[in-house]
């Protein structure tokens, strides 16, 4: 087991390392993800790891894609492309969690709710990395009113279309590394949990999670001190639902989704 830790952590460094490298992740992003991948890859097994770094090279190439284009959006997000600790704890300690209790006892269960959170956690950063490109202004998910691209809550067609082929992509990666899950089945697993988990953080974002507003700029957004140097006043939502807090309940749902569609339809 130590051996395993110890590669693990190995792998883990390497890709953190480059990833920082690349201004993918901060220092202390980079130190979450060496934790996040030496627990998930040396508990969890070469599966699991696979799947959490197509998550993660795919999410922090995404990111980069068009920066330029996507600079004005970014001013209403809580924070940059460049992922810290909390970023990188809401989306993939969830998951290591997982690992670590599928280590300590063995269930089919785990591996299928680790899908369903790799789905989600895809799924989102996809549509937010993609969607917010759209030509088509996104409408409110609760009341379909349109907003501008970026603000919380906020779906687009491309933007839902692309967290289904997020999920989908690892469902089918799952599906065929797995002998648990067909493919078929893992697609359908990971494109339902991708999207629903998805559409829960659109909800969470609509609805409670803390927004708020700068007055110099008359923009919402998700900081507290907005890209223009303002300090901003709440807005909506509950003060301590902040949007890593919102990817890690909605990567929650993704896993409970992952399972409940394994029982009921398989």
């Amino acid at each position: 087991m130590l051996e395993n830790l110890a590669l693990s952590a190995l792998i883990s460094v390497v890709i953190s390392g480059l990833a920082y490298w690349r201004d993918s992740l901060s220092l202390s992003g980079a130190a979450a993800a060496l934790v996040v991948g030496t627990l998930t890859l040396g508990f969890g097994g070469w599966i699991w790891g696979v799947l959490l770094g197509i998550f993660f090279i795919t999410s922090s190439l995404l990111s980069h894609y068009k920066e330029a284009e996507k600079e004005q959006v970014a001013e209403k997000f809580d924070k940059s492309h460049r992922r810290d600790y909390g970023q990188v704890l809401a989306n993939g300690g969830l998951g290591a969690l997982i690992a670590f209790m599928n280590f300590v006892a063995p269930n089919p269960a785990w591996f299928l709710m680790f899908v369903g959170i790799m789905a989600t956690v895809t799924a989102d950063t996809w549509a937010t990395e993609l969607g917010t490109l759209s030509s088509q202004a996104p409408r409110l998910i609760t009341s379909g009113q349109r907003v501008e691209a970026g603000s919380s809550g906020g779906v687009s067609m491309l933007g839902t279309l692309v967290s289904i082929f997020g999920g989908l992509v690892i469902g089918l990666a799952a599906g065929f590394l797995d002998p648990l899950i067909e493919p078929a089945v893992g697609i359908v697993i990971g494109a339902v949990s991708g999207l629903i988990g998805s559409l829960v953080d659109s909800l969470l974002g609509a609805t409670i999670q803390q927004v708020y507003y700068c007055d110099a700029c008359q923009k919402e957004t998700e900081r507290k001190i907005h890209t223009c140097g303002s300090e901003t006043q709440s807005l909506r939502g509950w003060y301590w639902l902040n949007n890593d807090m919102v990817n890690l309940i909605s990567s929650m749902i993704g896993g409970i989704v992952a399972v409940l569609s394994w029982w009921v339809f398989f």
